[in-house]
């Protein structure tokens, strides 16, 4: 990391002030809903385009209600977003700041 990394790193987060409650619950919630397999998955397949429910079911071969089921966790963690077409809902990532961490992560991971 350079010099003008850790000087911008430290300019955006000031790390004497505790964190509310509100916060740290966000945060905790929002790696409680990135540490889980199948939502990763979800998320990592979203990365690339808007897909339906029935497309996300079928490309990882899992039932829909399960993918309903992990979408409505990440839809209420604000973390993807829908739209309805007629009787087909499609879904997006809705929060770029967790898509990065996802992202690095899966870089990291595979680096090693």
């Amino acid at each position: 990391m350079s010099t003008l990394d850790k000087d911008e790193m430290n300019e955006n987060t000031d790390h004497s002030e505790t964190l509310d409650e509100e916060t740290l619950f966000i945060v905790s919630q929002t790696f409680k809903a990135i540490s889980d397999r199948t939502r990763i998955r979800i998320l990592h397949l979203l990365s690339n385009k808007e897909r339906s429910v029935n497309e996300i079911a079928d490309q990882l071969e899992m039932l829909q209600s399960t993918v309903s089921h992990q979408l409505r966790f990440l839809k209420n963690l604000r973390l993807v977003k829908y739209r309805r077409e007629g009787t087909t809902i499609f879904y997006t990532c809705d929060d770029q700041h967790v898509m990065d961490i996802l992202q690095q992560t899966i870089k990291h991971a595979q680096h090693h």
